[in-house]
């Protein structure tokens, strides 16, 4: 089954459904860089405000911003990387995926980028709720002074309703939040065009020249501005990540007809409002604003930045369950909210971490001009990975010739390249949070790959071929097992060998049952597995079955349906008298094993945090018997 949303545009109603999923896109996709305008020119115009502003420089920020809009988001993302889908599905793990098929030599090298970007963004998923709702709530003194005791504690209120209401799915989440994002957006354009007329050579900033000429005449300082110009695209990569919850035409719909236009002619607003009053480069977006009308831009703004919150929370729930069928993270429960949109789901677990982090976030920096000198590093450093994975993409994938993918992705590496060194210098002033909240994903990730390979050794080397098994238990002998009715499921990460549950049944029970079936449970590298090629059966003798099911790393691993299907289709046995049989494993962690004891600590931590097995399979708990053994790692 095949989830890219824009087959679901076709028919009669197809135009309906296109604007009602752009409109949607619009609060969920683009809520993060809908709200960049709060901070983004702020934070760019700071480094140059010292000894005060001229011209020159309002004008060379402002064409810096409009430009690394229209090449990073507009080029790159919406007119790229949302065709280099895995299947419908977007994100680094999506491409990863993707591009594991034909990866050599370098898979390894594929593998570590991969989690590298999927950390920075995980990451970028804690710091953007909590630098976006600050962003908005501190509108709140310019309104009155007095209010500023009142920042914080509203901020943390609000982030923390935010996440209680995830489990309403995404669906329910942006069919509210569409429509208020759209109104943002254009009271953005709208608050951007009175501001215009405030001085209208603004629009020499269209021209790159000024952006250039900029960095060349600032040198240091220029490098300085880059960090803070980038704030303009954040929230670019989760455009990227939350693909498969809307499809491609309905993102790139919202991005031309209504958010590039409104981001631009706010930008364009604010540079000629500071020409005109270089005095409110303080908050030049809530400064334009009358004094009647800040209170409600201040409220209006609040409500974004909470949609902006959940474009980022959205992509991270999708990126982690392709984490876990992927095998780089344990089992996690997953929760699905759209009986019609496989991508929208929720997954508690995350949520609380999401939240915890946010938390911290926002009572350890206490204001957002602290919070965005620690934004951009995860930003882009995930963009940068990206780009390069992208390049392995149109070789294998499109088939281009080296030249064509160099001259293609170089320039815009490069480019990513500078932003990614100009907040490299951010380090100290709070950009090694997001570093380090990368590091502990990536060493988690790291740890959960490499432990569940050393596991899988370990039980492959006592392991019995199913084919020599199946020669024994044939045998008439005193000490053959007593034969009992029902059929047996042995679940097995190897059907070539015989279970080890099923050889702990025989060893401790003495017996084996009338049909046994030995079941493997496969993922796809790519999100949806058609029906027809769902499974597939082997009759390996009077009494054994291989069975091998497969689902793609977006679905939902759903057994008991998979057998109910496989039972209809003629395969004889009785659901509510056949036994599911699962190992559970003590883990025991040694000095002398593969992997140092730390790592076998933490392995064993996140084993013993993962879903059970019967819940994630959906197995019937009435039918399940766990058999225990103890592994030392």
């Amino acid at each position: 089954m095949s989830n890219s949303v824009d087959n679901e545009q076709q028919g009669p109603s197809g135009l309906k459904s296109l604007l009602t999923l752009a409109l949607g896109s619009v609060g969920v996709v683009y809520g993060d860089i809908g709200t960049s305008p709060l901070y983004a020119f702020k934070e760019a115009l700071r480094p140059v405000s010292v000894d005060g502003i001229d011209r020159g420089e309002v004008v060379g920020i402002i064409s810096l911003m409009l430009w690394t809009l229209t090449i990073i988001v507009t080029l790159k993302y919406v007119l790229f990387l949302l065709r280099a889908d895995n299947g419908g599905e977007g994100g680094t793990l999506s491409l990863l995926a993707l591009l594991m098929k034909t990866a050599n030599g370098h898979a390894a090298v594929l593998f570590f980028m991969g989690i590298a970007g999927s950390a920075l963004f995980l990451g970028d998923s804690m710091i953007t709720p909590a630098l976006s709702v600050l962003s908005a709530v501190e509108g709140l003194q310019l309104v009155t002074p007095e209010l500023k005791e009142f920042v914080l504690p509203l901020s943390l209120t609000i982030l923390i309703a935010l996440f209680l209401v995830q489990s309403r799915g995404t669906g329910a989440v942006s069919a509210f939040f569409g429509p208020i994002t759209a109104i943002w957006f254009l009271v953005m354009g709208v608050i951007g065009i009175v501001h215009i007329a405030d001085d209208l050579t603004i629009f020499t900033a269209l021209n790159p020249y000024h952006a250039a000429t900029f960095l060349f005449r600032e040198q240091w300082l220029g490098v300085v501005v880059l960090g803070a110009v980038f704030l303009t695209v954040t929230g670019a990569e989760a455009l990227y990540a939350d693909l498969g919850h809307f499809g491609r035409r309905p993102i790139q719909l919202a991005w031309f007809a209504l958010v590039f236009p409104a981001l631009m002619l706010n930008y364009l607003g604010q540079g000629a409002f500071i020409l005109k009053h270089p005095e409110a480069a303080e908050n030049p977006f809530f400064l334009m604003f009358p004094s009647w009308a800040l209170l409600p831009a201040v409220i209006l703004a609040t409500a974004a930045t909470i949609i902006a919150s959940q474009a980022v929370i959205t992509g991270a729930f999708s990126l982690v369950r392709q984490a876990i069928h992927l095998n780089f993270l344990p089992r996690m429960e997953i929760q699905h909210t759209s009986e019609t949109h496989t991508g929208q789901i929720f997954l508690p677990g995350v949520n609380i971490i999401l939240m915890i982090g946010v938390v911290f976030l926002v009572l350890g920096f206490r204001s957002s001009d602290a919070l965005a000198t620690a934004y951009g590093i995860s930003v882009t450093g995930a963009m940068t990975i990206t780009t390069v994975m992208a390049f392995e993409f149109v070789r294998k994938q499109w088939h281009w010739s080296l030249a064509a993918a160099i001259a293609g992705l170089l320039p815009l590496l490069l480019l990513e390249l500078v932003f990614l060194g100009a907040n490299l210098f951010k380090i100290h002033d709070g950009g090694y949070v997001p570093i380090l909240i990368a590091a502990g994903i990536v060493i988690v990730m790291w740890t959960w790959r490499r432990g569940s390979r050393i596991l899988a050794e370990k039980a492959k080397a006592n392991n019995i071929p199913i084919d020599k098994f199946i020669e024994m238990v044939s045998r008439e002998s005193e000490h053959a097992p007593a034969t009992v009715p029902g059929t047996a499921i042995f679940l097995t990460s190897d059907p070539g060998f015989a279970p080890a549950t099923l050889l702990h049944n025989i060893k401790h029970n003495h017996v084996l049952h009338k049909q046994n079936i030995i079941l493997s449970v496969r993922t796809a590298n790519k999100p949806y597995v058609p029906d027809d090629i769902r499974y597939s059966l082997s009759h390996l003798s009077d009494r054994f079955t291989s069975l091998e099911v497969r689902f793609g790393f977006m679905e939902m691993p759903d057994i008991t349906k998979t057998l109910g299907r496989i039972r209809k289709e003629g395969m004889k046995f009785e659901i509510m008298s056949t036994s599911f049989y699962l190992g559970r494993r003590q883990l025991l962690a040694s000095p002398d094993g593969g992997m140092p004891l730390w790592q076998d600590k933490l392995f064993i931590a996140l084993a013993n945090t993962a879903t059970r097995p019967s819940d994630y399979f959906r197995l019937p708990s009435n039918r399940v018997v766990e058999l225990g053994s103890q592994v030392v790692i």
